[in-house]
C-alpha cells in the first residue's frame, strides 16, 4: 500500500507470538491469546491512530511474512505483545525486516494467576496451558538478548494487560511520541527573512534538522507576504480586524488604524501559509524605515500569533530550532509559545520568562491583551504587540539543541506557571517555579548550551518528550 506525502494518520504496527507446537498439546490455548492481541489492539485504536493488527505471529514462516507486511504498511512504530513462552526466531525476522522502534508489551491478563483454583484443576494438561497462559514473562531475556545483538532498538512495558493505568498510560505516551514523530517527518517549515545579526546561538544547520526530524524547509522571501497583503481586499481586512476584537483583550489605547494595518497582514499571512502548506515558521527582517517590508514586519505580531494558536507555530528572530521545539510541544497539545529568560525573583525563587513577538493564545492566562509599543526594543519600528501570562499549573519547557559534533539533542524542564506580578510591557510574561530553585534550574539548564530561547508548553510531557527523543534517536536530557 502507498502512503501519502503528507498524513495526519499514524500507523501502528502490533503482533503477538506465541508456540505452534502449543496447539495441538493445549485446546483453547491458541484463540485465547490470539484474544489477548485483539484486546491490546482495541486499547491502541484511537482517532487518528491507525493499527496494523498480525495477529499471532508462531513459528519463522510466519514471522518472514510479518515483517514484510510491516515493511509495506509504512509502519512508525510496532508494539510486539508477548503472550507466551516463543522462539526468539519468530521474533527477530518480523522487526529486522519493518525497520522501526520496537515496544515489547509484557503483559498478564492478570494480577496473579489464582493458585488456589489452579492447583485444583487436578489435571495437569490443562494446568499447564493455564500456566501457559500468563506466562508472558518467561521468553522476554531471550529476545532482549537477541535484539541487543542484533542492534535492534527496543523498549519494555512490564504490567497487566486490563486494570493497570500505569501500564496503559505509557502505552498511551509510546503512542502520542509515535504520532508526533510522524507529524514532525512531514511538517513544512516556512523560513522567511535572515536572522538576527550576531546572535549566533541562533544560527542553525538546517540539514541537520531535517536529518534528525524529517520535513521540509521552505525558504520564503518577504516580497511575497508583502505582495499577498497588496492584495487583501478592504473587507477582508475589516473582516479580521473584527475577530481581533473577539479574540484578543484590545486595549483602549490601540490606535484601530494600527489594527487595520495588523489585520491586513494577518489576513496575507494566511494567505502564504495555505499557498506553501506551512506547518510551522520562522522569521526576522530588518527592513528600512519607510520601507513597504517595513509596514509588513511592524504589522505581524497579532497575525502570528492566530497562526501559532491555529497550530502553525511562528518563532521570531529566525529561531528555527525554537520553532521545531514549538511544533513538538503543540503537536503533544501542550501548547508551545516562544520564550526567553527575563529575569530572576530571588525574594520568591521565581523564574521570569516571556518575549516579544507572537504568543500561544490557546494557553493563556485569560484573554490575551494587544498594547501598542512605540518601539520594538531592538527591531525596527513600532506597532502593536500581545501581552500574555501562560496558564497557572504545570508546564514544560523544551530546547533544540545544536552540538558541537553537529548532533541534535532535546532539553527539557517541568514546572510551575504561577500567579503574581509580571512586567507588563506589552510582551508575552510568566512567573516560573521549578523543583530545583531558581539559581540551580538555570545552571543546570546553561550548562547544555542551549539556545537563550526555548519553547514552554502547559502540563507536565518530559516523560512523552523522552519517548519521542528515543523513536528519533535524540538525546534527551531533562534538568527537572
Amino acid at each position: 500500500m502507498s502512503r501519502p506525502v503528507e498524513t495526519d494518520t499514524v500507523r501502528i504496527g502490533l503482533f503477538g507470538i506465541g508456540l505452534d507446537a502449543y496447539w495441538p498439546q493445549f485446546q483453547g490455548l491458541e484463540d485465547r491469546l490470539r484474544g489477548y492481541v485483539q484486546r491490546v489492539a482495541d486499547k491502541i485504536a484511537r482517532p487518528g491512530v491507525e493499527v496494523v493488527n498480525l495477529g499471532l505471529i508462531d513459528n519463522p514462516d510466519r514471522a518472514f511474512a510479518a515483517g514484510h507486511e510491516l515493511r509495506r504498511a509504512d509502519v512508525d512504530l510496532v508494539f510486539l505483545h508477548v503472550t507466551t513462552y516463543a522462539l526468539s526466531s519468530t521474533v527477530l525476522p518480523v522487526v529486522q525486516r519493518a525497520k522501526t522502534p520496537v515496544i515489547i508489551l509484557n503483559l498478564q491478563p492478570a494480577a496473579a494467576i489464582d493458585y488456589k483454583t489452579f492447583n485444583k484443576l487436578g489435571d495437569r494438561t490443562r494446568m499447564t496451558g493455564e500456566w501457559l497462559a500468563h506466562c508472558n514473562a518467561c521468553p522476554v531475556p531471550e529476545i532482549a538478548n537477541v535484539f541487543n545483538r542484533a542492534g535492534v532498538r527496543f523498549h519494555q512495558i512490564t504490567g497487566m494487560l486490563e486494570d493497570d493505568p500505569v501500564c496503559w498510560n505509557e502505552v498511551d505516551a509510546w503512542v502520542d511520541a509515535a504520532r508526533v514523530a510522524n507529524v514532525m517527518f512531514h511538517n513544512r517549515m516556512g523560513l522567511m527573512g535572515h536572522y538576527y545579526c550576531g546572535m549566533l546561538d541562533i544560527y542553525s544547520d538546517l540539514t541537520q534538522q531535517l536529518a534528525a526530524f524529517g520535513g521540509h524547509m521552505q525558504l520564503i522571501e518577504i516580497d511575497e507576504l508583502a505582495e499577498l497583503r497588496r492584495q487583501v481586499s478592504d473587507q477582508q481586512a475589516a473582516n479580521r480586524r473584527a475577530e481581533f476584537d473577539q479574540l484578543f483583550d484590545v486595549q483602549q489605547d490601540v490606535d484601530p488604524k494600527e489594527l487595520l494595518r495588523a489585520a491586513r497582514t494577518s489576513v496575507a499571512l494566511d494567505a502564504l501559509v495555505d499557498r506553501h502548506r506551512l506547518g510551522s515558521m520562522a522569521y526576522f527582517y530588518s527592513s528600512v524605515p519607510g520601507h513597504d517590508h517595513e509596514d509588513v514586519i511592524t504589522s505581524i505580531i497579532l497575525g502570528t500569533s492566530l497562526l501559532t494558536a491555529r497550530g502553525i507555530p511562528v518563532a521570531g528572530e529566525y529561531e528555527v530550532k525554537n520553532a521545531q521545539a514549538m511544533k513538538i510541544l503543540d503537536s503533544f497539545g501542550v501548547g508551545g509559545s516562544f520564550t526567553e529568560y527575563y529575569g530572576i525573583d530571588f525574594d520568591d525563587d521565581i523564574v521570569l520568562m516571556g518575549h516579544d513577538g507572537p504568543g500561544h493564545l490557546k494557553i493563556a492566562q485569560g484573554k490575551t491583551k494587544v498594547r501598542p509599543l512605540e518601539v520594538y526594543h531592538g527591531k525596527v519600528g513600532r506597532g502593536l504587540s500581545v501581552e500574555m501570562s501562560v496558564k497557572h499549573g504545570p508546564v514544560t519547557l523544551l530546547s533544540v539543541i545544536q552540538c558541537r559534533d553537529g548532533s541534535v539533542k532535546l532539553l527539557c524542564a517541568q514546572g510551575q506557571s504561577e500567579p503574581g506580578p509580571i512586567l507588563e510591557i506589552g510582551n508575552t510574561n510568566s512567573r516560573y517555579r521549578f523543583s530545583l530553585g531558581a539559581r540551580r534550574f538555570i545552571n543546570d539548564w546553561n550548562q547544555w548550551g542551549p539556545a537563550h530561547h526555548c519553547a514552554v508548553g502547559v502540563g507536565h510531557v518530559a516523560d512523552k518528550l523522552q519517548k519521542l527523543g528515543q523513536l528519533l534517536g535524540l538525546e534527551t536530557i531533562r534538568v527537572c
